[in-house]
């Protein structure tokens, strides 16, 4: 632990958001998981919206640079791609 205070204030803060993005994270791969679930039952409206949700979190997150910009669109394009398939 650091002796400085604002090394202290920076440690902290680096936790906050480590934790901050480990649970955006987590949300992104429960609604992946959720819409190629979805995909995989075959019901085709139920897919679309569950992938319209799965790209707005992950959208939202590259945004916010929890994720890069190009993993954002990588993830919203394989889930597309296999709602196009199952269809």
């Amino acid at each position: 632990m650091p002796n400085i205070k604002s090394m202290i204030k920076d440690v902290k803060k680096s936790r906050e958001r480590r934790e901050r993005n480990v649970a955006e994270k987590s949300k992104i791969k429960t609604f992946v998981k959720k819409a190629n679930t979805t995909i995989a039952s075959g019901d085709a409206a139920a897919a679309q919206k569950a992938v319209s949700e799965a790209a707005s979190v992950v959208d939202k997150a590259a945004e916010k640079g929890i994720i890069h910009k190009n993993a954002a669109a990588r993830r919203k394009s394989r889930l597309m791609r296999a709602a196009d398939k199952a269809k």
